[in-house]
């Protein structure tokens, strides 16, 4: 049987529209070539709590009308401890992925750092459980000043966990820029990397910068090579999702003043990665 050929597989996330009502985000989603949605809470969004206002009834019409699926809900607000409420939300919407952080102690090494992520991961086990009971899996992204972090803590915690309903949401942001690190960890996590943030550092997104230099935490702009990364990607023949990201300053707002902006930025980006799988594709042929 012939495999498919690699692909990326995008997600669209809600808050690159900052607070903007989903009646205008949903019809950008398939502008992005694609058709699914990771929705955020407050403070980087509002959509989650859209949803609420709105009720399920509306937000489920609202998505066929744009033929839309939930693929995602991000809720670093709720930590991986208090997605009970959530993981229903996500099942009565088909959505496969619940994303938060971290908890625990941080800026840890060694012998430490692995006792510790140990101890998160039977921490953990219950959450897992309830994940796998609703057929949704928790991803856990690398944050910055977290406990799971690092390279070294991500692998550790994919491996005391060891369960498909447990993964990494991978952010290369927070991690050097160094294309070959970040390839060869895309490589360690395999099949359980869940979301790719197609999201590199550039100049950060805490202080105010001209927008020129805060987009270039975007693929494409900034100076860090995507190529080894989508190579690794292939190579693990990643089926997750690819989540093209940045962060705005301040928080809440669109990344660029209107919907169809932020969806031309976006479109950039993702010429720029689909050039790179392109690249792979010839440079395999090749036998190179």
């Amino acid at each position: 049987m012939t495999q498919d050929p690699f692909r990326l597989r995008y997600i669209v996330g809600s808050s690159l529209y900052g607070t903007l009502p989903l009646s205008e985000i949903l019809p950008q989603v398939s502008r992005n070539h694609s058709d699914t949605l990771d929705i955020w809470p407050r403070v980087h969004g509002d959509q989650r709590e859209q949803v609420e206002a709105m009720g399920h009834d509306a937000f489920a019409e609202l998505l066929q009308a744009h033929r839309v699926k939930l693929g995602a809900s991000t809720r670093f607000d709720l930590g991986p401890f208090e997605l009970k409420s959530e993981m229903a939300f996500a099942q009565e919407f088909g959505a496969s992925l619940l994303v938060c952080g971290s908890k625990g102690p941080k800026g840890l090494a060694g012998d430490e750092l692995r006792g510790a992520v140990a101890e998160l991961a039977e921490a953990l086990k219950p959450h897992i459980e309830a994940a796998a009971g609703h057929d949704v899996t928790i991803g856990i992204e690398n944050h910055g000043n977290a406990l799971i972090e690092s390279p070294d803590s991500m692998k550790w915690l994919v491996e005391f966990t060891d369960s498909r309903h447990l993964g990494i949401a991978l952010a290369p942001y927070h991690l050097p820029d160094d294309a070959s690190m970040i390839a060869k960890l895309i490589e360690d996590l395999g099949q359980h990397l869940c979301l790719f943030y197609a999201w590199q550092h550039g100049m950060g997104c805490h202080e105010k910068l001209p927008k020129e230099q805060e987009l270039l935490q975007l693929p494409g702009r900034g100076d860090l090579d995507f190529l080894p990364l989508v190579d690794a990607l292939r190579k693990i023949n990643f089926r997750g999702w690819t989540e093209i990201f940045m962060h705005p300053v301040p928080r809440g707002i669109p990344i660029l003043d209107t919907a169809s902006d932020v969806t031309a930025e976006l479109e950039r980006s993702r010429l720029y990665l689909e050039g790179l799988v392109a690249a792979g594709t010839t440079s395999a042929g090749d036998g190179r």
